[in-house]
């Protein structure tokens, strides 16, 4: 599948004019000129103008030619760099499904790229009242979420930056986030979060949102040549693990099943190999660096791989009960229990919703 030449030609002119070799006002080559120098025909140059006149990019009148357009200033630009950005990303898909890859197997690639560029990320810069910084445990359908709801309310931004559940919950205390993403469990309770929420931010009203319920367990090489089977199996000799980082729910939980059943950790061999995502870990696997993993059921079937589930555990988003009542996070709330939200959750494999949208509020 070969982009047609008439968006070639179209790409070409965009990328001068984005990048400023084009500047507003410059005349463009005739049409005469531009069928001479792609051997095309006038039609197809006709088509690729019509294009770059859609966007705003050129003008076209009567006996004058054709010039690049004024270019929109501050935030009236935003349409013009999302249209250039898709274009890019439609020229890789391209390249890509002409080299064998399904549009699944490019969207999963897209999002393991995307989330290890979360993970290593900086602060956001600046904040407004339209945005919502998430900081908290990394999770595929929070990725999924936050675009749609971007895409139906198109004055709010989402920030997202995976720093673990532990992470996610400070930075809520220390006011860098206005979302965190958690699901840490505790062993005293037998319960997830509410416990963790009561020690990070004593003397605050937090309130918890469900996300879902998710699947985790084990990530292991298709057909499980190893024949592990559950988490005493990871000290066994031929194993190579890869974990996820210190202060994420996964590896609290791992942590207590690892003691609860007497399995030192010293044990197992690349316990101290750390990865920051549930991608990442299932990656890693994929590409035969580690036979043996903790993480999420989805991360496990997008590769491939073999998985065999240890626990269902609760997801939830927590925020200021008093920010969670007004505005861009209201919405967010609330369409999070909408059936449309539901319907992006559970197409993950090992997601499930039926508590998603509960609220509980922490005193």
């Amino acid at each position: 599948m070969e982009s047609p030449l008439y968006r070639k030609i179209a790409d070409s002119i965009r990328l001068e004019i984005l990048e400023g070799r084009l500047k507003p006002g410059d005349q463009l080559p005739t049409i005469r000129e531009l069928t001479e120098q792609w051997g095309c025909t006038q039609g197809t140059i006709q088509r690729a103008y019509q294009e770059l006149a859609r966007e705003g990019l050129v003008i076209s009148r009567s006996g004058l030619g054709t010039r690049v357009a004024s270019m929109p200033t501050s935030r009236a630009d935003v349409p013009l760099r999302r249209t250039a950005l898709i274009h890019k990303a439609e020229s890789y898909i391209l390249e890509a499904v002409n080299s064998g890859f399904t549009p699944a197997e490019i969207e999963q690639a897209f999002q393991h790229a995307i989330d290890r560029f979360r993970v290593a990320e900086a602060e956001p810069v600046g904040h407004s009242e339209s945005e919502l910084r998430f900081y908290g445990s990394h999770d595929l359908a929070v990725a999924r979420i936050t675009v749609r709801f971007e895409v139906l309310n198109p004055s709010v931004k989402i920030s997202l930056i995976f720093s673990g559940s532990l992470g996610g919950l400070i930075a809520l205390e220390e006011g860098k986030a206005d979302l965190a993403g958690c699901h840490l469990w505790d062993a005293e309770t037998a319960s997830y979060n509410v416990p963790f929420v009561r020690r990070l931010l004593p003397g605050r009203r937090v309130t918890l949102l469900t996300l879902a319920e998710r699947s985790l367990g084990l990530i292991l090489p298709p057909g499980n040549p190893l024949s592990i089977h559950g988490l005493e199996d990871l000290a066994k000799p031929g194993v190579k693990f890869v974990n996820r980082q210190a202060g994420s729910g996964t590896r609290v939980w791992l942590d207590h099943q690892l003691r609860s059943i007497g399995v030192k950790t010293a044990k197992i061999d690349g316990y101290d190999q750390e990865r920051s995502t549930h991608s990442e870990v299932a990656q890693m696997i994929a590409e035969g660096g580690a036979n043996a993993g903790i993480g999420l059921e989805a991360s496990a079937r997008s590769l491939g791989l073999d998985f065999i589930p240890l626990t269902l555990e609760s997801y939830q988003l927590a925020a200021l009960t008093e920010n969670a009542q007004k505005g861009a996070l209201k919405k967010l709330f609330q369409w999070i229990g909408s059936v449309e939200a539901k319907k992006i959750i559970s197409s993950l494999p090992g997601y499930l919703t039926f508590r998603t949208g509960e609220i509980q509020v922490i005193e």
